[in-house]
């Protein structure tokens, strides 16, 4: 499978490696892909021009640019009651689609609302029922972009306590007539809930990409962020069954390692370039 690493162990939030740099590092480890993020280690003002710059240096080096991720959705939903910040995040996803466009990626992560982000004191709750409508009222308008520019949207399950269970993604999912917006499958943001086997089993083909990271919710953890550890084979995922169920439905999309390590909290000390090298010898372990 497609073995790809995600850029903010390496970059961190704060842009601190190029999207060059980490192209270059990524060959020297062996890796299929990066998996580059919009906000820091690429600007929402790119040209065309630089992306196509960025992309024949991935080319050169036999990298893939398969998926792109943010943070940004955070902070500005398409679930929102807001009719500002909904269009704002609409705009957003406007830009980042045609950045994915211009770099040849396949696929852009989404999160597609949140009644709340306990990290962020300062956004407000959300009742479930606005996200639900708003977040699919978003998303409606932006499928024919999505069809034009044959670039998949792939809604992440995020702890932004919305859509609990594989079958109630499934519902939500067939909301859209296009294919190409479906689900990007975290298999460690799902365990304190669901094993993630199931979720593909039930979703099946609607899962355009994967994250690959563990969490654990022992005592010392506590169930939070915390049990997002620095060892992504430590935890409750069963990864010879996470593949042997992907195999199952044909799955040939990426795989990407997500390492955010938020057990060091509050201070979370990334870029971690170490980390990043661990996390990708352990990846070729997992698949």
């Amino acid at each position: 499978m497609y073995k790809a690493l995600n850029y903010w162990v390496f970059g961190g939030f704060g842009g601190e490696k190029t999207a060059i740099e980490f192209i270059d590092w990524a060959k020297s480890q062996g890796l299929d892909g990066v998996e580059l993020t919009v906000g820091d280690a690429i600007k929402i003002d790119i040209t065309e021009v630089e992306c196509a710059r960025i992309a024949e240096f991935a080319k050169s080096r036999s990298i893939g640019l398969r998926t792109l991720a943010t943070g940004f959705y955070w902070g500005t939903s398409l679930g929102s009651g807001d009719e500002t910040e909904r269009s704002n995040a609409i705009e957003f996803t406007r830009k980042y689609l045609q950045i994915a466009k211009w770099l040849g990626a396949e696929t852009v992560l989404v999160v597609p609302g949140a009644t709340r982000v306990a990290w962020d004191p300062t956004r407000n709750v959300t009742s479930y029922k606005t996200v639900w409508e708003q977040s699919i009222r978003s998303l409606l308008e932006l499928e024919p972009l999505v069809q034009q520019l044959q670039v998949d949207i792939a809604l992440e399950n995020v702890w932004n306590r919305f859509l609990f269970s594989p079958v109630e993604w499934k519902f939500y999912l067939d909301h859209f007539k296009s294919s190409r917006i479906g689900m990007y499958f975290d298999v460690g943001n799902c365990c304190l809930y669901v094993r993630p086997q199931d979720y593909i089993e039930i979703l099946g083909t609607k899962i355009k990409a994967v994250h690959i990271k563990n969490w654990t919710g022992d005592s010392l953890a506590g169930g939070n962020l915390h049990g997002f550890g620095e060892d992504i084979e430590v935890g409750e995922v069963d990864f010879p069954s996470v593949i042997k169920s992907l195999e199952a439905i044909n799955y040939s999309g990426a795989l990407t390692a997500e390492m955010i390590p938020f057990s060091r909290l509050p201070n979370l000390s990334i870029p971690d370039i170490e980390l990043a090298a661990r996390t990708v010898e352990k990846l070729r372990r997992i698949a």
